[in-house]
Order: C-alpha cells, then structure tokens, then sequence
C-alpha cells in the first residue's frame, strides 16, 4: 500500500462515525429496533457492532506493531451482538463510543511511519498473515457498508 492509499483509507474511516451520527440521529424506537428477519441486525445491533468494532481493531492493530508472532483470536459478530446486550444500549452512547475508538485508533494510525504498514498478525480463519495495511483497508469500508445497511433499514422501517 502507498502512503497515498494509506491516507485515502484513513480519511475514510475518519469520516464514518460523523455520517453513521448523522443517519441515526433523531431515529424512532421503531426504527431503532426494525429488524427485516429474526436473523439480520437492526440498527442499535449495527451500533453495536461498531462501537466494538473499534475495540476489535485497536486490539488487532497494536498486537501487529508491538507483538511478535501475534495470533488475531477469530469472533463471531452475531454472537456478539446476540450476548453483549446491544439492544439494552442507549443509541447516543453507542455513536459516541465508535467515534472516540475511531478517533483514538486513528491517532496511532496517522502517526505510523510506512514500514509499519507490513507489520502483522496471522489471522487463523483467512489462513493468512494480516498486514497493518490490510486492517487500515478494511477499517477505511467498514463504516460505509454499515451505514448503506443502516439507510436500507431506515427505507424499510418507515413503509412498515
């Protein structure tokens, strides 16, 4: 990855958590918790996903600059949002949670110098070494894919 391509994925996932705020801003209760099947996410899921999601990254990311030989522990994320009570969390709280872990991982991301980008950690479900480079890239998408999720349900909710 160039530094260019480096920056474009952490501008992107800069601008995230202010669009995810933005979408969900205002949301009804219903709307909140619209679910199109018992096995798809609602929005406070979504929520919740990011806001761990930031844990998950910042976890991942300091094991691959500081450890050696780091192993990246595989999750379930509908396990995680089955368990850890993310329909019992307020929705402000969660935005506010994934903007501060973004903005504190993306803190360290910018600070990195480009040799950093090919630290990593092997990750056991791709079989594979996972570059810093790889986890900015997927961090840079994964706000977005959410929030084209959150609109989808948002449309959906309110022909309900």
């Amino acid at each position: 990855m160039t530094e260019t391509e480096f920056k474009k994925h952490l501008d992107a996932a800069e601008k995230s958590p202010k669009e995810i705020a933005a979408a969900v801003s205002g949301l009804s209760e219903k709307v909140l918790r619209y679910k199109p099947s018992p096995e798809k996410w609602c929005v406070l899921e979504i929520l919740g996903h990011l806001a761990d999601a930031e844990i998950i990254y910042g976890y991942r990311v300091r094991q691959m600059l500081a450890d050696t030989k780091a192993v990246i522990a595989p999750l379930d994320p509908d396990a995680w949002a089955r368990n850890l009570n993310y329909l019992d969390s307020p929705p402000s709280e969660l935005v506010a949670f994934y903007g501060l872990g973004r903005h504190h991982n993306l803190r360290l991301l910018r600070s990195l110098k480009v040799s950093d980008l090919s630290k990593s950690a092997f990750h056991p479900v791709l079989q594979r070494e996972m570059t810093v480079a790889d986890l900015v890239e997927r961090m840079g998408g994964h706000g977005a894919a959410h929030l084209q999720q959150i609109e989808k349900l948002k449309a959906a909710a309110s022909n309900k």
